[in-house]
């Protein structure tokens, strides 16, 4: 499952919002994911900005300032919900606050993702759990966001969420590093299969805030299940989140690598492939003879070789041959035949 991320990229205007859809739909995004909050319910007024906030912002503007801009009313959820329905593309978004999860449930919504920042808020972890239970949806999830996290607060998270109603087979665990951009030396990937290991029956998936699609299309490869990418229409936007964030021409590459990764990755079974297989006999070898061989002479390192194609008898039973005598004559590259060579 791919995940656009429009989060606040929108920059609180709908014409914005309803675009980010689009891009994300002719991307080949399975969903397209917002934010949902009121700003006086997540921040409080004396709350600072992040460093990378004071870098993409106003510096001097407060943090529930900026948040307040980037509010989309219920009015715009419609009509975003809307917009998703016709390109044919999934809602998601993501609540902060105890209300903002019942409203998006209302909206339908049956894939809660909790961030990274609330996986120790343990009323909205109930909440969800809840909200999950309540969904009738068979495609119901709930997709758990573990940056800045201990594996013992995953571990508190998982348990909230399952005595609310959300199981861990219900759960899918996102790996992530809470930065902007994150530093390619601190993503550490194989987290991933150490949670996977820590908590059985629980999907793993990659929410990437790295500059770039490398670790992306990597975390498909080591099994995430879901990638979660930040997309903008333009990186030079005024907002917190745009700096590091891909653009649609960047957004719709991803897809097609992650795509061709889901490809490759294959069944684990070590066999020929079909494509493999009317190349065998031109690429393997049997054997021939060297030089020219009569009827009665022994086989000898010297009168035989190996040459392609491989429609003859094996080199892997090259001993099996060496030392008997041949039952009729030989050209050279001439393969030599199955049946027409005795033992001694």
């Amino acid at each position: 499952m791919i995940i656009a991320e429009a989060g606040v990229n929108h920059n609180g205007e709908i014409p914005l919002a309803l675009r980010l859809i689009d891009v994300a739909a002719e991307a080949g995004a399975d969903a397209v994911k917002f934010q949902t909050f009121k700003a006086e319910r997540i921040v409080s007024a004396q709350a600072p900005k992040a460093d990378y906030q004071k870098k993409t912002t106003d510096a001097a503007e407060s943090q529930v300032d900026m948040i307040r801009r980037l509010e989309l009313s219920k009015e715009t959820h419609y009509q975003i919900v809307e917009r998703c329905r016709q390109r044919g593309i999934r809602f998601m978004s993501t609540p902060f606050d105890l209300p903002s999860v019942d409203f998006l449930a209302s909206l339908g919504m049956d894939v809660f993702k909790v961030p990274s920042g609330e996986i120790t808020n343990l009323p909205l972890l109930r909440r969800v759990g809840k909200a999950y239970a309540s969904s009738a949806s068979s495609e119901r999830r709930v997709i758990l966001s573990t940056g800045m996290s201990t594996l013992g607060e995953v571990e508190a998270a998982l348990d909230i969420l399952a005595n609310a109603g959300a199981p861990s087979d219900a759960v899918t665990l996102l790996h992530c590093t809470t930065e902007y951009p994150a530093p390619m030396e601190e993503v550490n990937l194989l987290a991933m299969r150490t949670m996977g290991a820590a908590f059985p029956g629980v999907k793993v998936g990659f929410s990437d805030h790295t500059i770039g699609v490398e670790a992306a299309t990597a975390a498909v490869a080591l099994g995430a299940e879901v990638i979660e990418k930040h997309f903008t229409l333009d990186r030079e936007l005024p907002g917190p989140d745009h700096k590091a964030s891909l653009t649609p021409d960047e957004l719709f590459g991803m897809i097609c690598a992650v795509r061709n990764i889901e490809r490759a990755m294959g069944d684990g079974v070590k066999k020929p492939s079909p494509s493999e297989i009317k190349n065998r006999d031109i690429v393997r070898k049997c054997i021939v003879a060297a030089t020219r061989i009569r009827r009665g002479d022994f086989f000898t390192e010297e009168n035989l070789t190996v040459k392609r194609p491989g429609d003859g008898i094996s080199p892997m039973r090259w001993d099996d041959i060496l030392g008997n005598v041949s039952d009729r004559d030989y050209e050279p590259d001439e393969a030599i035949g199955a049946a027409v060579w005795r033992a001694i």
